[in-house]
């Protein structure tokens, strides 16, 4: 359940070629969603690692930043290339962040900090 947002990212294909939606926006969406989380997984366990909290705040807000900024400028190279494209991925990009946002908000009661992992 904790990968919702792939599984929904897999089924939107098929609604993007029945639809007759822009593939560039398909492809462009995915792209940035999974280098985006490809980013976060990496930069997470970096966090993690680290005792320092400055270093983790400065991790973590760096992260969000430049994840959002990667996502945003390739929605709009597509949507330069191609309006439709640019409209369809974004689309794509805001239902895939619902999903993963739902799902982490369900399941964050449910996970152990690093530390009660040892114990």
């Amino acid at each position: 359940m904790r990968r919702l947002d792939l599984v929904v990212l897999g089924l939107a294909l098929p609604v993007f070629v029945l639809a007759g939606w822009p593939m560039l926006g398909y492809a462009a969406g995915a792209v940035a969603w999974l280098a985006q989380g490809a980013v976060r997984a990496w930069t997470n366990h970096r966090a993690v690692a680290s005792d320092d909290p400055r270093t983790v705040a400065g991790i973590v807000t760096g992260s969000m930043i430049g994840r959002g900024w990667l996502v945003a400028l390739t929605i709009f190279g597509v949507g330069m290339i191609e309006n439709d494209a640019g409209l369809s991925a974004a689309v794509l990009v805001v239902v895939l962040f619902t999903v993963y946002f739902t799902i982490s908000m369900i399941l964050r009661p449910f996970q152990q900090h690093p530390t009660e992992r040892a114990a």
